[in-house]
């Protein structure tokens, strides 16, 4: 196995995908964000000062996907067909879950849109809820499952996306 990312000569490069097929393709990428029960209870309620936190991190997390190309200085702009952003609570142990999912068609994956979205909705809560819990911890994210191109299906094991609509 050999990084796709750099040449020969070990210089960083943008992979040429310009003779590859485009595919549909999909990636689902999850992590959370560790905080006190008291602060999720005030993110459930929607009694933080900001506003609604977790629809303002569900509109984070899209947008950054968008922006991917952007942010990640060697990944391809990609056209998203959709993009998704779903939470789990997880009351009594202050946990907000976060899945990203993200769609195209494309000559090159989405598994950075995913994670992307999951990273940039979890700052989002941060930085939403920090005036009441600077201790929160953004943890575990990763790719859960990613479909289409040439490398075909994988599910990380022990885990499988959400059903859609089901968070």
């Amino acid at each position: 196995m050999s990084l796709t990312h750099v040449d020969e000569r070990g210089s960083a490069r943008m992979v040429d995908v310009t003779a590859k097929e485009e595919t549909a393709r999909e990636a689902v990428a999850r992590g959370l964000v560790r905080m006190r029960p008291e602060t999720l209870r005030l993110i459930k309620e929607n009694a933080l000062a900001k506003g609604d936190v977790l629809a303002v991190a569900r509109v984070a997390g899209i947008m950054a996907a968008k922006e991917t190309g952007r942010l990640i200085p060697l990944c391809h702009p990609l056209p998203l067909g959709n993009c998704t952003v779903n939470f789990r609570l997880h009351e009594t142990e202050g946990v907000v879950e976060i899945e990203g999912r993200a769609r195209t068609v494309a000559r090159t994956g989405v598994e950075m849109e995913a994670l992307t979205a999951v990273a940039v909705a979890a700052l989002t809560i941060y930085d939403m809820a920090k005036a009441v819990d600077r201790e929160m911890v953004i943890e575990g994210i990763r790719l859960v499952a990613k479909s289409g191109g040439r490398s075909g299906t994988y599910v990380r094991p022990g885990e499988a996306p959400w059903e859609e609509g089901e968070a």
